[in-house]
Formats: structure tokens, sequence, C-alpha cells
């Protein structure tokens, strides 16, 4: 059995993220009391024609002594031999603040309670923060439009493999903020910037002018290089430690030039080591997963 529990804060796209599995076939149940997921676990799997893939919404509408016994009650789904997968969505609270100011919605925590909503969407984070601590997959929704949750939840939930870990190297610009579901992150603002050059301002990293470009610093190469010698080193470890998904963010300035050509480079190189390589240039609205380039042919004449 696939048990997938979304989790996070309010406003973040929970809601969608549930109904995106129930359309993929998942038997889907919002708003679960979590002290009930053994039971559900049980009943449904002891069941000949139980569903073979559940989905439940646990959030912050759980009575809080419930969401501190989220760890220890993921341990006794473990021991059941059920091993849930936790995606936690989260978005940045000022535009959580928007969201909620343009639709006029009422914050969970403010109902019967006199919380402004900056506190709840504060308070929300804390009660989580259980859950957070545990989640395989932490997704950022503050730039994802619907569409872009749906797709991001079947590519990495759905698509995920048991046992084998799902690895996301991400271009990112500072000025926009860090990535809130970044594992690693690497600051490529120091290397010489295309952007100042107007014939290359409209282009990306993705295109040959501006390979042509950083390619003749070796201060570009050197970076390259210590972002892959230090990935190589500790991915492993990463996979030794049993988790899932792991996200490796590479920034500049603007998230156009600089940290596209080495979010690309990176993630071609190691697609060549593991499968299950995806590839996202958030400012640029780009997401696929990474086909290695064939073997170069062999010219030794046999």
């Amino acid at each position: 059995m696939q048990l997938v529990i979304i989790s996070g804060r309010s406003g973040s796209g929970k809601s969608i993220a549930l109904q995106a599995l129930e359309d993929l076939g998942f038997y889907a149940i919002d708003n679960l009391p979590a002290m009930l997921l053994g039971p559900l676990v049980d009943e449904l799997g002891q069941s000949p024609t139980g569903p073979e893939a559940i989905a439940v919404s646990i959030d912050a509408r759980n009575l809080p002594h419930a969401l501190q016994r989220f760890p220890q009650l993921i341990e006794e789904l473990r021991g059941r031999r059920v091993d849930p997968q936790v995606i936690y969505l989260t978005t940045d609270a000022r535009i959580l603040l928007e969201r909620y100011s343009a639709t006029r919605r009422r914050h969970p925590l403010t109902r019967g309670s006199d919380m402004t909503l900056a506190e709840a969407i504060e308070s929300e984070e804390s009660a989580l923060s259980e859950i957070r601590d545990l989640a395989d997959l932490i997704i950022d929704t503050s730039r994802l439009s619907v569409h872009d949750l749906r797709g991001r939840i079947a590519e990495q939930v759905v698509g995920h493999r048991d046992a084998h870990l799902t690895l996301t190297v991400e271009s990112f610009g500072f000025k926009r903020g860090v990535p809130l579901d970044a594992d690693l992150v690497f600051d490529a603002r120091c290397l010489p910037n295309p952007y100042w050059d107007p014939r290359l301002r409209s282009a990306t990293g993705q295109d040959p002018s501006i390979a042509a470009f950083l390619e003749q610093y070796p201060l570009v190469g050197e970076m390259l290089d210590d972002i892959v010698a230090w990935v190589e080193r500790w991915l492993p470890a990463y996979r030794d430690s049993q988790r899932s998904y792991l996200t490796v963010a590479i920034g500049c300035t603007g998230g156009q030039h600089r940290s596209v050509y080495l979010a690309e480079k990176l993630a071609h190189h190691l697609a060549r080591q593991q499968s299950g390589v995806r590839l996202r240039h958030r400012e640029l609205g780009i997401q696929t997963p990474v086909t290695p380039p064939p073997d170069p042919p062999d010219s030794k004449e046999p």
C-alpha cells in the first residue's frame, strides 16, 4: 500500500495537491484526524478490495496533541510495514497574506480567536513544525500556478520509486528569494555576469552565447568543478540516510544566466550517474526530467 500524507500551511495548495492525487487514482481523504492514521491503514490494508494508494491531508485543524505525536504515529505506521511519504507545502508568509486578502477568506486559526491573520500564519507554521521536520519532500508553492503544482505532484510524488533518491537541480534568482524547498544552496553571484553585456541581456543560460561568455573565465569552470565534487562526495551519504528527495539549488542575482548555466551542467553530469534527475529553472518557469546524453561512439576499430 502506498500512503501519501499531504500537509502544510493553509493557502499553500494542499487541496489542489490532494485533488491531483485523487485524479491519479489515489483514495483521497481531506482533513483526517492524525490519530486515525493507524486505524485507517489497518482497515483499508486488511480489505482484499481496498485501495492500493491512499492520500490524506493532515493540517493545523487537528488537535495540538495529535500534531505533537506525529513522529510517533509515523513510527507506528512503519511498524505496520507501511512507509508513508510526507509532503509538506509551504508558501512565503507575505504571499499568504496577499492571497487571504485577495480572496477575503478566513484563516482556519482565526476562527473563534482574536488572532490577526499574520499571527495565525505564524502560529500555524509553529504548530506544524513536527510534520515539516519529518517531511520527505517540501514544495514551495509561492510562485507555482495550479497547473505547475499539479505537475510537480504527478512528477515527483507519483513518479517517485521506493528506495530511490529523487534528485532535483534548481536555478533561481536571489532577488526573488532563496527557494524554501532547497536542501543545498550554492551562490554564483561572484562569477562574471553576462547581464552587463547588452547583447546577452535577453539570453538565458541555456543559450550557446551565454555558455561561450562564461566559459572564457576559468573561475566559472572552477566553481562548477567544486560544486560537482561536493555533490558527488556527499550524495551517497544522503542516499544512505534514507532520504527520498534532495534539491540542490544554484542562485545568481536574477536567475537567468549564471545559475541556469551551472544548473544545466550539474544536472546533466549527475544524470550520467543516476536516473530520476530533474532540472528546474524557477525564474524561467521550466522544469523537466533530465535524459543523459548517449555515450560517444567508440572510435577504435574492432
